[in-house]
């Protein structure tokens, strides 16, 4: 009865190579899983805290921020509502947002109301890039971009490269006296 060795004596790597195929087919499994299977014993990756429904504080830039895509972001609106600036200033600032947008994606404006807009600025575009930072101050808990009296700007499309940027003003009601208004092409802000 022929024993586990092949003839000659030496004995076969057959085996061993077989478990170590395995093994490491076994790895680039588990390894190509992002929240499935697991090998027995393996931690689990940290799970998200649950979003509440209560009313968000205004998000503040404290610790470093990153696009989805890993990339630092966009530094155009630093000084958004700054107390170093003014709202002539700030609506220069949100227009040149647009501006650089529609060059990165060499398309137009983004669409749709304020928090839909600030979502593709803030990374929700094909380059899953931030032109605006996520957590930047200027953004309310409703994810809207706010003026520096903390009303939403109104924007209004006026063509597929055209931006119109409204602030309340002051009085933080849209289209009244102290509202102040950014119209490419048109004209600009006082400085």
């Amino acid at each position: 009865m022929p024993g586990p060795n092949p003839p000659g004596g030496r004995p076969s790597k057959l085996p061993l190579l077989i478990i170590a195929a395995l093994l490491i087919a076994a790895g680039l499994y588990f390894k190509s899983q992002p929240g499935g299977a697991r090998p027995p014993g393996a931690l689990a990756p940290p799970q998200a805290a649950p979003a509440s429904s209560a009313p968000q504080p205004a998000k503040t830039t404290a610790g470093p921020v990153v696009s989805p895509n890993g990339e630092e972001p966009s530094h155009v609106a630093d000084q958004l509502n700054s107390p170093a600036t003014d709202i002539h200033s700030d609506l220069r600032i949100v227009n040149e947002l647009f501006d650089q947008y529609r060059s990165a994606v060499h398309g137009p404006n983004p669409v749709g109301e304020n928090a839909e807009i600030v979502a593709v600025l803030t990374g929700k575009n094909r380059l899953d890039y931030s032109f605006l930072p996520p957590n930047h101050p200027a953004i309310n808990a409703a994810g809207q971009l706010v003026d520096r009296w903390g009303t939403p700007f109104f924007f209004h499309q006026l063509s597929a490269d055209q931006m119109q940027i409204r602030s309340a003003g002051p009085d933080r009601k849209l289209y009244t006296a102290d509202d102040e208004v950014l119209t490419p092409g048109l004209y600009q802000p006082h400085l």
